[in-house]
């Protein structure tokens, strides 16, 4: 245990760092996994604008890296524009 007001101090700090990144990066991951699991233009339209700009605000804080943010961006985009140029399933009338 720590003996210094300032080792105290610098536990409380870096615990309460370690858990804003834990939950920055925790939303992230779900919020790009709801986007890269959906196949429908109105869902993958929402839930892609969520992603990327939640990217760009964690990457902007310094929680990831900007190559990283760029990375996961770019893979986003690709399934976005894979489902929005794919034809429509015609159905049988």
């Amino acid at each position: 245990m720590a003996n210094h007001k300032s080792a105290k101090k610098r536990i409380k700090v870096t615990e309460r760092r370690r858990v804003e990144n834990k939950t920055s990066l925790s939303k992230l991951k779900t919020l790009t996994k709801k986007a890269l699991g959906t196949s429908e233009k109105e869902e993958i339209e929402k839930a892609y604008k969520e992603a990327v700009a939640y990217t760009d605000k964690i990457s902007a804080k310094g929680r990831i890296h900007k190559n990283t943010a760029a990375r996961r961006k770019a893979a986003l985009t690709k399934h976005f524009n894979a489902v929005v140029a794919a034809p429509k399933a015609e159905t049988k009338e």
